[in-house]
C-alpha cells in the first residue's frame, strides 16, 4: 500500500521511500522510515493530500505520495 491509497482518517506507519529525485527531501521533512502519518484530507479534485506528520500538517501531491510505502496502524 502507498501513502496515495490512504484514506481521510487513516493512521500509516512508513516502511520505505522509493528511490527519486524526492526522497532526500521527503526525508528531510519527516517522512522516514517508522514514523506514523495520518491522512487528514484530500482536495476536491484528489490532489493534493494533507497528512499530519510529527508535530506539523504537509500536503503532497499524489505523484509524490505514491512513492512513499505504508501500513496501515489504526
Amino acid at each position: 500500500m502507498t501513502l496515495k491509497d490512504g484514506k481521510t482518517g487513516m493512521t500509516l506507519k512508513i516502511k520505505q521511500i522509493g528511490d527519486s529525485n524526492l526522497k532526500e527531501r521527503l526525508m528531510t521533512m519527516g517522512l522516514t522510515p517508522g514514523t506514523k502519518v495520518k491522512v487528514l484530507r484530500s482536495a476536491p479534485l484528489g490532489d493534493p493530500i494533507a497528512i499530519g506528520v510529527r508535530s506539523y500538517n504537509l500536503a503532497l501531491r499524489r505523484a509524490d505520495a505514491e512513492m512513499v510505502t505504508v501500513e496501515q496502524v489504526g
